[in-house]
């Protein structure tokens, strides 16, 4: 039988929607806030050559560089004030969240509520300065050591392009606070989600431009279509899927009256860990090949040459390094972000338990043996999802964004933008009819 929630969804239309002034205002703030996002991708980094940095980041376009030009939307390729992006915040996010699994201090925050999680969101804006520095004086070293890219080398560049590029992210991680607290979704997944996107009509154009040349057949970009599509379809279905715990609660007793015991069910998400192995296991890969090709390959010895050769794109030790990281991180990550014993006693403290498991460190060793297994599946769909994109890439020459990485984020931010907007549409729904039920209330009273 339907719950009231998905009776109400079902029932959701138009003139639902025209109704949720709330929504409405929401929605508009979150478009405006990723056109300032947008329109900060095209301010360029005061004291460059545009055409020597042009030049040269055309030569490291392939390695990491690439990869982060498509989480910035392109900033990274035009040296923009956001060109550092988000990472930074997210990187600190993830070391944050680590270290409240190992320091019993930051564990005990964890714990506090609502007052702990504000201190850990600040130490995780203290490392994004941190991240953010270092990140930032990297790149204009970087920058310094190009031939004809910086037009007056020195302190006062390096102290500039410091403040600026940090400044963006600082603005970004404020701005995508304002998106989650006062706009739709996200904000931090939003601002990812639109750098992708902006990318993706550019790297469609660049495929239809390789057929219209005849560098690929036209058979070829069919074939691409078709496996864009069914990759889609497949991330929906697993992103969406789900492994549901009965969770049941016995009866009570108020007064002379005997309560039946509820019965719940605990989700467990097929794909707890999110995108977050796909990002750091590319990053990792692409960090040798870029490293070397700052460094220049000539300065390299001939074994050093040959392994990063090997870790090129859709080479097969590449392919089997980037499957094992995806793998290690799923499970890395989901440890991190899920903990079956915090969970197990809370089901303990509300009277909860799982039909047939002892409460408490039994519950706790069955929940994260029903993770352990479900978390296999998900791995082993994160290593399909990112592999055969990545293997089509490689063969083909076609544009980064169109890989797996890029289509994972785009399918599940936007499923859980949708998923977001349904639930205040529910809620307006919700409202109606209690506001109706009382009219009607009143009238009969009179």
């Amino acid at each position: 039988m339907a719950s009231a929630a998905e009776q109400l969804a079902s029932n959701l239309n138009f003139s639902t929607f025209s109704k949720a002034t709330d929504l409405k205002k929401r929605l508009w703030f979150t478009l405006a806030a990723l056109l300032v996002y947008r329109l900060g991708t095209h301010i360029p980094l005061p004291g460059l050559n545009p055409e020597a940095y042009a030049q040269a980041f055309k030569g490291q376009a392939g390695g990491i560089l690439g990869l982060f030009n498509m989480f910035a939307g392109g900033a990274v390729q035009r040296m923009a004030i956001f060109a550092l992006g988000i990472m930074p915040y997210i990187s600190a996010s993830i070391i944050v969240q680590l270290m409240t699994s190992v320091v019993p201090s930051l564990e005990n925050l964890k714990k506090e509520g609502e007052q702990g999680r504000k201190i850990i969101n600040q130490y995780t804006r203290y490392g994004t300065v941190l991240l953010g520095t270092l990140q930032a004086y990297g790149i204009a070293v970087g920058l310094e050591g190009g031939n004809g890219i910086v037009l007056d080398p020195g302190w006062f560049f390096r102290i500039s392009t410091v403040v600026t590029l940090l400044g963006g992210t600082m603005f970004l991680m404020w701005l995508g606070e304002q998106i989650t607290s006062r706009g739709i979704g996200n904000g931090i997944s939003l601002i990812i989600f639109a750098g992708i996107a902006a990318g993706l009509p550019t790297a469609l154009a660049g495929t239809l431009e390789l057929g219209r040349t005849g560098a690929l057949s036209t058979a070829l970009i069919l074939t691409v279509v078709v496996v864009a599509i069914g990759v889609i379809a497949l991330i929906v279905f697993v992103e969406r899927a789900q492994r549901r715990l009965l969770i049941q609660y016995p009866k009570r007793q108020v007064g002379n009256r005997m309560f039946q015991g509820d019965t719940s069910h605990l989700p467990l998400k097929l794909n707890t860990s999110g995108v977050i192995p796909a990002i750091f296991a590319s990053s990792l890969l692409l960090l040798p090949a870029t490293a070397a090709g700052f460094a220049g390959n000539t300065s390299l010895p001939t074994w050093a040459t040959a392994i990063i050769a090997s870790l090129q794109h859709g080479q097969p030790l590449f392919m089997l390094f980037y499957g094992l990281l995806i793998a290690f991180f799923a499970f890395f990550y989901t440890a991190i972000v899920f903990n079956p014993k915090d969970t197990a006693d809370n089901l303990k403290k509300h009277g909860g338990f799982i039909p047939g498991i002892r409460p408490g460190e039994r519950t706790a060793e069955y929940i994260d043996y029903v993770l352990t297994r479900i978390t296999v599946v998900g791995a082993v769909y994160l290593v399909f999802v990112c592999i055969l994109p990545e293997t089509l890439i490689a063969r083909t020459g076609i544009p980064l964004a169109l890989g797996g990485t890029s289509l994972l984020i785009v399918v599940s931010v936007t499923l859980d933008t949708v998923a977001q907007i349904q639930g205040h549409l529910i809620a307006q729904q919700y409202e109606g009819l209690i506001k109706k039920s009382k009219l009607r209330g009143g009238k009969r009273g009179r």
